[in-house]
């Protein structure tokens, strides 16, 4: 009977952490370049009271065995990397990538990390950096007498001065995965190299396994809150009914005292 409540506790905590996630998918709805996580969860080790196949008289075997579960863990919390909807944001220096691949983001200690935010800025030595500051590697800087800028799809920043000359200053390079979901999240729309993600593969958007550049647009979160809410109320649920699990349990108990008072 004890075993019950020990099952029942770990298939509230698996929930509890369903619902944890869910609540940061929702948070993130309005994030750009965000994507969602989804809770895997695994059956915990079981308690084998008889072997299947275990000779019950001579040349008979039982054909299942009798085993009682522990409960449930969460293996892993999964990113999922599809496409968010893009937005027309009619801002040259956004941009989304329509297809596989990150942007390359290098941080203050030399580190590089990556990003499908594309809410590029200008700084004041007129290096294209992210909203939070940092450059984009490689580092592309834009001339300041620069009059327009223009962002191809293969990367380019093609930049007009004043006379009208026209000019390409860098090409923003992207950076691709062999299991993106390897990622680990930083904070801040930023990801960094793991084991698990394996190494980096950098090239030009457009190229053979790379998404495309789309300059004004910017890519939404891939989260649907019709499905966040769906799922919300399945773990609420799945919580609900192992508490009562647990109630149960304590009835019978309550029960078998009772009749040892008789």
């Amino acid at each position: 009977m004890l075993r019950a409540f020990s099952t029942s506790a770990t298939g509230m905590a698996a929930q509890q952490l369903m619902v944890d996630t869910i609540a940061n998918n929702l948070a993130n709805i309005n994030t750009t370049g965000f994507k969602r996580s989804q809770v895997a969860f695994q059956d915990l080790l079981y308690i084998v009271l008889r072997e299947p196949g275990t000779e019950v008289v001579s040349g008979t075997n039982t054909p299942t065995g009798l085993e009682i579960g522990s409960g449930v863990q969460v293996a892993a919390t999964i990113k999922v990397f599809s496409g968010g909807e893009l937005e027309n944001t009619n801002r040259n220096l956004d941009i989304a990538i329509s297809g596989e691949g990150f942007l390359q983001v290098s941080m203050p200690n030399g580190d590089i990390r990556y990003t499908r935010d594309g809410s590029l800025q200008l700084n004041a030595n007129g290096e294209l950096v992210t909203v939070t500051g940092y450059k984009i590697e490689p580092a592309i800087t834009v001339p300041i007498d620069a009059t327009s800028i223009d962002i191809g799809k293969d990367g380019g920043v093609n930049v007009t001065d004043s006379a009208g000359t026209q000019s390409v200053v860098g090409t923003i390079q992207l950076a691709r995965f062999p299991n993106p979901s390897g990622l680990s999240s930083e904070g801040g729309n930023l990801f960094a190299e793991t084991l698990a993600s394996g190494t980096a593969t950098t090239g030009t958007a457009g190229d053979s396994g790379f998404g495309t550049i789309q300059s004004g647009f910017l890519e939404k979160s891939n989260v649907q809150m019709i499905t966040e809410l769906i799922n919300l109320i399945t773990a609420q649920r799945a919580y609900e009914t192992n508490s009562r699990a647990i109630r149960a349990g304590d009835e019978m108990l309550r029960q078998a005292n009772q009749i040892a008072r008789f």
